[in-house]
């Protein structure tokens, strides 16, 4: 059976699940290089979604998180460099969706970012990109270098 799994390092709270491709609702490989690329792309993984009546609360959830890893990609993993490209893949199923999402840079170790609900950085103005996208998604992992996340939402009760 043709599946997407995430990648090595977890930083989620469950294990990544296997996505059937025989139910596929959509499925896209772009590339890209600026942050201008980044809302049609997700405005094709939702209307995906939406096509599958998934409830409105999980397409707002893969929205935020997806924007938030495609921005951290281009801006931190690439240094906003347009010379460098994100690769970004995506699934959608009756059951859920799985992204990946890859940059160019040297990679990073989520592990070591520092927790936004912290009292030293509750009124920082960044750093809760990877907080969000853990707490909306059904599971969040890294590869060893830190350069690629792969994240899913298991669908919620329609």
């Amino acid at each position: 059976m043709n599946a997407i799994r995430s990648s090595s390092r977890c930083s989620g709270r469950s294990s990544a699940p296997e996505m059937p491709a025989s139910r596929l609702a959509a499925g896209w490989v772009q590339e890209l290089r600026t942050q201008a690329e980044v809302s049609p792309v997700l405005d094709e993984v939702c209307e995906a979604m939406a096509a599958l009546q998934f409830p409105e609360r999980d397409v707002f959830a893969v929205r935020l998180s997806l924007e938030e890893a495609l921005v951290n990609a281009l801006k931190h993993g690439n240094g906003g460099d347009p010379a460098k490209k994100v690769a970004f893949r995506y699934l959608v199923v009756r059951e859920g969706m799985a992204a990946e999402i890859e940059d160019q840079g040297r990679g990073f170790d989520p592990d070591q970012v520092a927790d936004p609900l912290a009292e030293e950085n509750l009124e920082r103005t960044s750093g809760r990109g990877l907080f969000l996208m853990r707490a909306y998604m059904s599971w969040v992992r890294y590869n060893e270098r830190g350069n690629r996340v792969s994240l899913g939402k298991f669908a919620s009760v329609r």
